[in-house]
């Protein structure tokens, strides 16, 4: 990689990306689709580390040519749009192929956090938000431990554990980080919003783990636009899912009751904060008779 910099050092940067791909060219494991056992082959790794070299000390125009080169090269819009629009696993080899590809040459594990916030709004930004939402997941979301494919139903159908959320929740602390300037915390909260719905609506207990994942900051605004939008049924069944995970996952519950607390502060008006109490009570209510039921049933 610090040769190919070194020697194409006078190219301009489109000349320079032709030169290098038609020296990387022949090496199929490099390629979106080129290695029979992407699972198992270090090609797209070593892709990653020699594009990281590559582009090193580049500046973002520089670097948004790269991204539409290596785009347009392995016709990833397209493939993209596939995967996104099409029912959640039906693609599921596609999807495999872009996870992978992403993750390795464009999301490489030794980018600086810069760096990566750079790539992943590249990889985001030109879709809307629900495919936004669709395409993180099948970035970062869980995967089966026997194929590598992408496992949609994992939460829906039961409570998950920390791992198969980790990617999720450290790349939304990625782009609600400083490093990503082209997002909002709006943007941000939205596509949380968005991903909880990904493929359909997740058990509460999943949403509040991911949340509890992602970090204070992001939790708080994230149930502070539930105050804030009127949502306030749903955000007194968040809070109480919240301290029920903490209690599972032995969390510090003193730090439940503070968040409690801070939300309860952005409702302005006496009959606001009532309202909430009522709905906070009504939901603490429905789910220990879930509990109850699930107890009595065995």
């Amino acid at each position: 990689g610090l040769l190919l910099k070194r020697c194409t050092l006078l190219l301009p940067t489109r000349d320079r990306l032709k030169y290098v791909h038609k020296v990387l060219s022949g090496v199929s494991c490099f390629k979106l689709n080129g290695c029979a056992s992407p699972l198992h082959c270090l090609g797209l790794q070593c892709y990653g580390v020699f594009l990281q070299i590559l582009t090193a000390g580049w500046d973002e125009l520089e670097c948004h040519r790269v991204f539409n080169f290596l785009w347009e090269l392995g016709n990833l819009a397209r493939k993209v749009q596939t995967v996104v629009s099409s029912k959640p696993g039906s693609a599921r080899r596609l999807e495999l192929r872009i996870r992978l590809f992403c993750r390795a040459v464009l999301l490489s594990a030794g980018s600086h956090r810069s760096d990566s916030a750079f790539w992943l709004t590249r990889i985001l930004k030109p879709w809307p938000m629900v495919n936004q939402a669709r395409l993180l997941y099948i970035i970062f979301g869980p995967v089966s431990s026997l194929d590598g494919h992408v496992v949609w139903q994992k939460m829906i159908e039961g409570p998950t554990d920390e791992t198969s959320l980790k990617g999720l929740a450290d790349a939304i602390k990625l782009l609600y980080g400083t490093e990503a300037r082209e997002w909002t915390a709006d943007d941000v909260i939205n596509l949380v919003d968005e991903l909880s719905v990904v493929p359909q609506e997740w058990l509460m207990e999943n949403n509040v783990r991911l949340l509890l994942l992602s970090g204070n900051s992001i939790c708080f605004t994230f149930l502070a636009s539930k105050a804030v939008s009127g949502r306030t049924v749903e955000l007194a069944r968040l809070m109480v899912f919240m301290a029920l995970v903490c209690e599972k996952d032995l969390y510090c519950m003193d730090w439940a009751a503070k968040m409690m607390q801070k939300v309860f502060k952005v409702f302005s008006t006496p009959w606001e904060r009532n309202h909430f109490l009522q709905c906070l009570e009504n939901a603490f209510a429905h789910v220990l008779m879930d509990l109850l039921q699930a107890v009595l049933a065995g």
